[in-house]
């Protein structure tokens, strides 16, 4: 082998050189190598991300799907939830037509059980009302639809200082005066007075229910004989007092000159009942007689007003007189006025009562028998 020739060793794990054909072919070798490998992994990138826009296309459509779900889920729920509520409504508002039901029942209960009380002691109490001996001398005749009777008012009319109170014999006279409203009164020696005339207005019942029952404490005695009345009650305190009578301590001795009969109240309720149940009592209430008095115990009724019902009554012939001064003694401007007023030409005519509260004393004025004929709500 000539020197000239070109020659070349390649030991084993040596890198042929790029300037080489072969470190050439090596080396582009080794980029393909790298090429098919940068390939595959984008397609297998390309693959990847492919299953992962599937998986999350199908995650999405889960997400959809457990979301209509949920809301289905959240609706059912709430419609669970307004039938519930709809039924402790229901069943609240029949808890509440139960109670009221119940106090409807209780209210009733009540109400019959005060009726048998006062039933009862309708039973047990033959009468309150003391035995009297009468004898009828009218004539009989038809009857009417309904009873009535007629209540007098007795009525205390406090009256203010410096007024009067006028009552007219005539209304149309207490009428008349009334219009006139202002009046100058002369008192003489060029003297007079101004006084004013007002309606006067009394408030009157128009209504009175009154509820009875009996009392523990009290018993009506009657039966009794004519004698002094200091006597017959320290007499009927003495006898009911005692045990042996059925009695005990006595509170108050009330006599009734209405009816001619007595009211004994006792400390303790446990006394009444037992005499009542006896009915009549032998007393030794007159000592000039030899035998004892034969009384009539029953039980004593208390009454209460239920219902009161009032209505406003203006006076057809009574005229309130104000603004009267004090100048003169009572006694001598009440007949000033009492004359004035009499007087047709002042408007006046005759005057039945009169009555003057001079200014700085405190009267008060009794209306007995108010009649009732001009009456106002």
């Amino acid at each position: 082998m000539s020197s000239d020739e070109d020659f070349s060793m390649v030991l084993p794990g040596a890198q042929p050189s790029e300037e080489t054909l072969e470190g050439i072919m090596v080396l582009i070798n080794d980029y393909k190598k790298k090429y098919e490998q940068l390939i595959q992994e984008q397609e297998d990138m390309v693959t990847s991300r492919v299953g992962q826009r599937e998986m999350t296309e199908k995650f999405k459509q889960r997400t959809v799907k457990l979301t209509q779900s949920l809301k289905e889920d959240q609706r059912l729920h709430q419609e669970k939830i307004g039938i519930e509520k709809a039924k402790v409504k229901l069943m609240k508002d029949e808890e509440c037509k139960l109670m009221k039901d119940i106090l409807k029942v209780e209210e009733a209960l009540k109400e019959e059980e005060s009726e048998n009380k006062h039933l009862t002691q309708q039973t047990e109490v033959f009468t309150a009302v003391p035995e009297r001996k009468v004898v009828f001398k009218g004539s009989t005749g038809k009857g009417v639809d309904s009873q009535t009777f007629d209540m007098k008012p007795h009525i205390v009319y406090p009256m203010e200082d410096g007024t009067a109170l006028i009552t007219f014999a005539d209304e149309v006279v207490a009428t008349k005066i009334l219009e006139l409203e202002k009046h100058q009164v002369d008192l003489g020696a060029e003297f007079s007075i101004t006084v004013e005339a007002r309606p006067v207005r009394l408030m009157l019942p128009s209504l009175v229910e009154i509820d009875s029952e009996v009392s523990p404490l009290h018993i009506l005695v009657s039966n009794l004989p004519k004698m002094d009345i200091e006597m017959l009650l320290s007499r009927l305190e003495n006898h009911f007092s005692k045990t042996k009578h059925g009695g005990g301590e006595v509170d108050d001795c009330e006599w009734l000159p209405d009816s001619g009969t007595v009211v004994i109240a006792f400390v303790k309720n446990n006394f009444a009942r037992g005499l009542t149940n006896t009915e009549y009592h032998d007393v030794k209430l007159q000592h000039n007689k030899q035998k004892m008095d034969r009384v009539r115990v029953t039980p004593f009724l208390n009454g209460k007003i239920t219902n009161l019902k009032t209505k406003m009554l203006t006076c057809p012939r009574t005229v309130l007189l104000t603004g009267i001064p004090t100048i003169m003694e009572r006694e001598n401007l009440q007949d000033l006025l009492e004359i004035y007023f009499q007087k047709m030409s002042n408007g006046g005519g005759e005057i039945e009562a009169i009555l003057y509260n001079p200014l700085g004393q405190h009267t008060s004025a009794l209306f007995e028998g108010v009649s009732t004929d001009e009456e106002q709500e």
